[in-house]
């Protein structure tokens, strides 16, 4: 009976290092909590409408601001290179959810701001697993709050289609009642009314064109294309536009520098 027994106590050990390491390979490589996962901004857009040729640099970005946007897939960031190649502001993921939260956000976040970047965060929402409200609160506390200092921009809900299902399971009435409760409760915490980052696609098909944001959140558009084509619903202009996702996302502001420091400042 001592063979087995050193036999088993050897299977038992090595079932317990094969279930540490996947651990720590799980949170070393993503950071990433089951209950919400690790979502990049874009990443269900551009597998639901396709991306657009490497290295597109539509006519409007010219005549505008360039920046980027970052999360925890990008690890430390280089912001001094960014800086060089004409990189004005900078977007880095906080959370998602309610249990998130990104690893890298102080190196990317203060590294932007840093270099001279007017930088802002963003939160990944996921209707599916928390109230708007308790998302926005745990946004706030974790890195997306804001700061008048001329440097910093208001924080940006991400909404997008979700990992399992495309609407999060919520009807369209709930879904824009999910983002009213989120916008509402950034704005009582820090004064400013949340970016909305979206696909005008997923917009249609889960809001159904029934949520007016317009007048209060500015638009940042996703799409993969030479221009924006139809915005959301209601919204006449867009503020950011995600334009490319090669090398990295590639982000556009819709008007000068000067107007860029007005959105930081409110």
């Amino acid at each position: 009976m001592t063979a087995p027994r050193r036999i088993r106590h050897r299977l038992l050990g090595a079932a317990l290092t094969v279930s540490t390491a996947l651990l720590v390979v799980t949170a070393g490589t993503a950071g990433a909590v089951p209950e919400t996962g690790n979502h990049e901004m874009g990443a269900s857009i551009r597998a639901h409408d396709g991306v657009a040729p490497a290295g597109l640099a539509p006519a409007a970005v010219n005549s505008s601001v360039p920046g980027i946007d970052v999360s925890s897939y990008q690890g430390n960031v280089n912001w001094a290179s960014y800086w060089s190649a004409g990189k004005k502001f900078a977007y880095v993921k906080a959370t998602e959810g309610t249990g998130y939260q990104n690893a890298y956000f102080s190196q990317q976040y203060t590294g932007s701001y840093n270099v001279g970047m007017i930088r802002g965060a963003y939160h990944y929402g996921r209707p599916d697993l928390s109230g708007g409200a308790a998302q926005a609160d745990y946004f706030v506390a974790h890195g997306g709050g804001w700061s008048k200092d001329g440097k910093t921009l208001p924080g940006t809900l991400d909404i997008e289609w979700g990992p399992n299902n495309a609407c999060y399971g919520k009807t369209a009435s709930q879904m824009v009642a999910w983002i009213k409760a989120f916008s509402d409760e950034y704005h009582a915490k820090t004064t400013r009314w949340p970016v909305i980052y979206t696909a005008t696609s997923w917009w249609s098909q889960c809001t159904g064109n029934t949520g007016d944001f317009s007048s209060t959140n500015p638009l940042w558009v996703a799409r993969y294309a030479s221009s924006v084509g139809t915005l959301p619903y209601n919204w006449g202009f867009y503020t950011f536009w995600q334009y490319s996702s090669s090398p990295i996302d590639q982000d556009t502001f819709s008007a000068d520098i000067t107007r860029l420091k007005v959105l930081a400042t409110g």
